[in-house]
């Protein structure tokens, strides 16, 4: 019947009967029992006296409630830990033996505790390798701005050690607590849904201490910055960063017309005005190269330096492993903040300066000329990677200043201010070296 409600199921599959409907109040002499009316039917007929009928039946037993069903043995049994608190979506790491937070430690590779310094390696999965991602125009189009939401905003969370309070904001996903230098992991972010997964991570081979070693040296190297700059162990912050990057392979088929120039010099004039002259003949060329890309690096994040960020190519990314959150314990982190169709943007326009080289090669002559070029981009893969950068940044004149350094092969770059004062004294030597030498002639002359 229309708009009718299933009864509830008895534990043997049975239906407990409907309860019957009220019927229409009659006169009943008191001591007899009520009889049920019908469930469905006209109303009833006014009769004689109802004969009294044998004792009631005693009815089933009580249907249990489902809402008070006991609870399965099962469900009495503790959840396996989990590495991340899902509360304040924070990945942590605790040590089995103390439990501080364990750190990853570049000198060892392990897992280490800094309170009572015990050791982890980190575990892949069996047969866990970095995988390419492929790059069609259905998936730049499925991926444009993907996850970029997460991202805005501030999110704080609490330190598990200390619980002090610690503010996250734009795409940093990892750093230390300021109380007690806990290491602290947002995990919303690269485990969100609609965020690209981390493929692989590049781990720091360089400890700090070989780190500083290093950058002590390039420092001493810049005569003339100021004083306070080469302070920078009182004066900045040097830190330990895995910066997001964005991987391309590509194979790229060009065609291109174009003018090879030839030089060609001849002797022109006479006498006095003789001289050599060099002209250039041009042939119109035509032809095909191929070009191969494999792991083009493009950062993914702003606020750095990015053409000094591009010197530290390249990249050993044959030394990437399968991401794991151990790597980045007591290290800060960054995600994207360019997603992976703006940044193939700019891998395109690095192809493009390659393959432009690669045709002025074929073209040959002295001088080159590109008319016209058509490319055509094959087997496009991308991996979204975590690459480490160690980052000096010293405030000098209210100005951050950074220096770069490749977490594993030791190249820096970087920018430094100019002494006004070291100048001008360098200036003001080079001058009185130059009135003594002239003093020296005019004495030695006469």
């Amino acid at each position: 019947m229309e708009g009718s409600i299933e009864p509830p199921q008895r534990p043997g599959g049975g239906q407990t009967p409907p309860p019957a409907p009220a019927a229409t109040e009659q006169p009943r002499p008191p001591a007899m029992p009520e009889r049920p009316e019908p469930a469905s039917g006209p109303p009833p007929v006014p009769g004689p006296p109802p004969v009294p009928g044998p004792p009631p039946v005693p009815g089933p037993p009580p249907v249990p409630d489902p809402t008070h069903e006991p609870i399965p043995a099962y469900a009495d049994v503790a959840p396996e830990p989990r590495s991340y608190n899902d509360q304040q979506g924070v990945d942590v790491r605790p040590c089995p033996n103390c439990g501080g937070n364990f750190v990853f430690d570049i000198a060892a590779q392990k897992l280490t505790c800094p309170h009572c310094g015990s050791q982890e390696d980190i575990v892949h999965e069996p047969g866990a390798t970095v995988e390419e991602n492929a790059l069609d125009r259905y998936a730049i189009k499925a991926l444009s701005g993907k996850g970029m939401s997460h991202i805005e905003g501030e999110k704080e969370v609490v330190c598990q050690n200390c619980g002090g309070h610690t503010t996250f904001v734009g795409s940093t996903t990892a750093t230390k607590c300021p109380y007690c230098a806990t290491p602290i992991q947002r995990a919303d972010i690269h485990d969100a849904p609609d965020r690209l997964d981390v493929d692989g991570v590049l781990p720091f081979s360089l400890d700090e201490k070989k780190a500083a070693e290093l950058l002590e040296k390039w420092v001493d190297k810049r005569w003339f910055a100021p004083t306070e700059f080469k302070k920078y162990s009182t004066n900045g912050q040097f830190s330990s960063v895995y910066a997001a990057y964005f991987t391309y392979d590509a194979d790229a088929h060009t065609t291109y017309q174009g003018q090879r120039g030839t030089n060609h010099t001849r002797t022109v004039g006479s006498g006095n005005n003789r001289r050599t002259v060099t002209e250039t003949r041009w042939r119109r060329v035509a032809g095909q190269v191929h070009n191969s890309f494999d792991d083009m690096t493009i950062l993914a994040n702003t606020g750095f330096e990015q053409r000094f960020v591009n010197e530290l190519e390249p990249w050993p990314t044959g030394q990437l492993r399968p991401y794991q959150p151990d790597y980045i314990s007591g290290h800060l982190c960054r995600t994207y903040d360019n997603d992976v169709t703006a940044c193939f943007n700019t891998a395109k326009m690095r192809m493009a300066s390659e393959i432009d080289q690669t045709i002025r090669r074929d073209i040959g002559g002295d001088k080159q000329i590109i008319d016209h070029k058509n490319t055509a981009l094959s087997s496009v893969s991308y991996k979204h990677v975590l690459l480490p950068i160690w980052l000096l940044t010293v405030l000098y004149a209210g100005q951050p200043w950074q220096v770069f350094m490749n977490g594993v092969t030791g190249e820096v770059h970087g920018q430094r201010p100019w002494s006004k004062v070291k100048i001008g004294m360098a200036v003001g030597a080079v001058l009185l070296l130059i009135i003594v030498i002239v003093i020296l002639r005019s004495v030695l002359g006469a």
